[in-house]
């Protein structure tokens, strides 16, 4: 299980982020661009994805790990469950939803 703790040392270590408020919560920035953001209920994550393709896809491969709810219809952005996922795993998911939200020179940096 991941903590918020564990969330904000992840996301902040990826190049060019930062960390400002959005709707009352933590959420996670590169360049502007928000890649993660903690729900209010503190132990879900909000995190963009390619399309709503994938979306549906993870949600119906691991429904115990992502969901969605109302809200997200018609947006390509996943909600994660803090205690079904490892930092391993964490990490993964952040690292791809900031790749998502990086510009290409500063993702490219990071990758090369």
């Amino acid at each position: 299980m991941v903590t918020e703790d564990d969330i904000r040392r992840i996301a902040l270590a990826l190049p060019e982020t930062g960390e400002k408020s959005m709707y009352g919560t933590p959420a996670f920035y590169v360049r502007g661009k928000w890649f993660a953001r903690v729900k209010e209920d503190g132990d879900v994550l909000v995190l963009p994805v390619a399309t709503e393709e994938e979306k549906a896809g993870l949600i119906a491969a691991e429904p115990a790990k992502f969901f969605t709810t109302p809200h997200y219809d018609g947006h390509a952005s996943v909600l994660v469950r803090f205690g079904a996922v490892d930092a391993g795993e964490m990490r993964e998911l952040l690292t791809e939803a900031w790749r998502l939200r990086a510009p290409k020179r500063v993702a490219a940096g990071y990758d090369g």
